[in-house]
């Protein structure tokens, strides 16, 4: 085990290479001029000049490039001029705002998408597969933004049954004390259970937003999935050899379905936490998606650069864990490896 964990990290060395010189060219090639940015729209030539030779951008690309990985190396990802703080300190902030999001719409959107594939595939045909067809073409068809904007119009300013949506925490309530950065589990650990509450309420809105985009994939997979095992011939054996329904099912069926849809779930995952700028956005959610457009916008490479890297750096650890898992749920894939 830790000799596969080992050679999978050796392996994506050199794609994590790429990604960081792939980054630090398309950075380089933005529109824009960040000192002139920064300087100000009155500023002069020599103040923007001067600006400029603070930033190193009066370098050579190879100059600038060799000096970004001397700071990589040393784990400095720069500073960010929007915020004047170091990449690395808001990323390590922001960051689990955005995966406590993420979490919680992977785990809502599989609560549903999963019974409701197997209900769809143990009974095609009926009106639960057609309520399941439904809500899929519904999840892949509306965007995001719209679904937050419309769950936020209904539920926040016409019943009042949410709250505002303005971040993670109403401004009433004092974020608990730093131990995750999870309001949710440091809330928990804080024994607050008025600021969990509080925190959960936040959480519903962006939650169900981001669950109802994720669930069309997965609901449809573990369907595919469920109706490809279930016409097999150990599926058929084991009902001949007088096993419960339930059995067959979930000790079978179910498992011998789920590489497919644990596949899917990493993709689903990795999607879900690059691209959850929009619902942040909508709600007001510090993460770190928009942290990284606010960034660009602004033509700030360093929290940009940060970002992606951030990105690559979870993305390969989440194919190391999906491998993990696969191997923990087909014995074929250890005996393979």
């Amino acid at each position: 085990m830790i000799r596969t964990i080992l050679l999978r990290l050796l392996s994506a060395l050199p794609s994590l290479a790429g990604v960081v010189v792939i980054t630090f060219l398309l950075t380089r090639a933005l529109p824009g001029d960040p000192a002139a940015f920064f300087a100000g729209m009155a500023a002069t030539p020599e103040a923007v000049e001067q600006v400029r030779e603070k930033l190193g951008l009066n370098r050579s690309l190879p100059e600038q490039f060799v000096r970004y990985l001397r700071d990589l190396a040393r784990g400095d990802l720069g500073q960010s001029l929007s915020t004047g703080q170091p990449v690395l300190q808001e990323i390590a902030t922001r960051l689990p705002a955005s995966l406590e999001l993420t979490l919680a719409a992977l785990l809502l959107a599989c609560a549903i998408a999963l019974p409701l594939g197997v209900l769809a595939a143990t009974r095609p045909g009926s009106w639960i597969d057609h309520g399941c067809r439904l809500i899929t073409t519904a999840g892949v068809s509306l965007p995001t933004f719209f679904t937050g904007l419309l769950l936020a119009y209904v539920f926040y300013f016409k019943l009042g049954w949410a709250p505002a949506p303005l971040g993670r925490l109403d401004p009433v309530y004092s974020p608990p004390a730093t131990v995750t950065g999870a309001y949710l589990i440091d809330s928990l650990l804080a024994r607050d259970g008025e600021v969990f509450v509080a925190a959960l309420r936040q959480l519903v809105l962006p939650t169900f937003t981001m669950a109802l985009f994720v669930l069309a994939p997965l609901a449809r997979m573990t369907r595919a999935s469920m109706l490809g095992v279930l016409s097999a011939d150990f599926v058929r054996t084991a009902r001949a050899s007088g096993l419960t329904r339930t059995t067959v099912l979930w000790t079978y069926a179910f498992r011998n379905a789920l590489l497919p849809i644990v596949t899917t779930l990493g993709m689903v995952f990795s999607f879900l936490l690059g691209s959850n700028v929009l619902v942040e956005k909508v709600f007001a959610w510090p993460g770190i998606g928009s942290f990284a457009v606010e960034a660009l916008i602004a033509s700030d490479f360093a929290p940009v650069q940060g970002f992606v890297l951030t990105m690559a750096i979870l993305y390969v650890l989440l194919n190391l864990g999906i491998d993990l898992l696969n191997r923990a749920i087909d014995p074929r894939a250890r005996r393979a490896a």
